[in-house]
């Protein structure tokens, strides 16, 4: 809904495709989400030549937008917080095992947020990702595991597939030396989650 808002904020000539587009949303969800924007109050359409529409946010739907923004905020702070708070505890249980050297499977959000965690702690951190190899602006980011070269333990940090990739890793390395955050809800052959079975 924050997307459309935003896609139709301006008032800009445009039709139900383009707000699609700008919105990174289906046609036919753009197309429901603008229809229930017009019927709560919160968008007016007027039309205009060769089947296209202005779209006018309301003072209804600004306070609306206002309102979306600062829910997703608060969301967003939230995570950051929950996911910092989760790694820096897999950063302790490595510490208290003895592991330096780590390696983040997965480049992207994530992997910043470890990154955060880990300042202060005794660990050298090596992000390994096979699709997007190319590196961060931050730091290097390795194709594959074996070019890490040695070492102690595997925390996941991808986004896209935490599941396939923890049950990659730990048919290589076995279930104690790959770690994840609870709430990526990466299941073990134990059934239970990644992070409470390193534990």
């Amino acid at each position: 809904m924050l997307a459309v808002l935003n896609a139709l904020d301006g008032g800009a000539h445009t039709n139900q495709r383009s707000v699609a587009s700008r919105a990174g949303v289906a046609l036919g969800l753009a197309n429901a989400l603008i229809k229930r924007c017009v019927r709560k109050g919160l968008v007016k359409i007027s039309q205009a030549p060769a089947r296209r529409y202005a779209y006018y946010l309301t003072p209804d739907g600004f306070a609306e937008k206002s309102r979306l923004v600062a829910e997703y905020l608060s969301v967003s702070l939230d995570f950051f917080r929950q996911a910092r708070a989760a790694y820096g505890d897999l950063f302790a249980l490595c510490e208290e095992r003895g592991w330096k050297r780590i390696v983040l499977a997965g480049d992207g959000e994530l992997a910043e947020i470890a990154q955060l965690a880990a300042q202060g702690r005794s660990v050298e951190l090596i992000v390994v990702d096979e699709v997007s190899a190319h590196g961060s602006n931050r730091w290097p980011v390795l194709p594959n595991l074996e070019t890490a070269g040695a070492v102690d333990a595997v925390i996941i940090t991808d986004t896209k597939q935490p599941q396939a990739r923890f049950e990659a890793l730990t048919a290589r390395l076995g279930t104690e030396r790959v770690l994840a955050p609870g709430f990526l809800q990466i299941i073990t052959p134990r059934g239970s989650n990644a992070a409470n079975a390193a534990r």
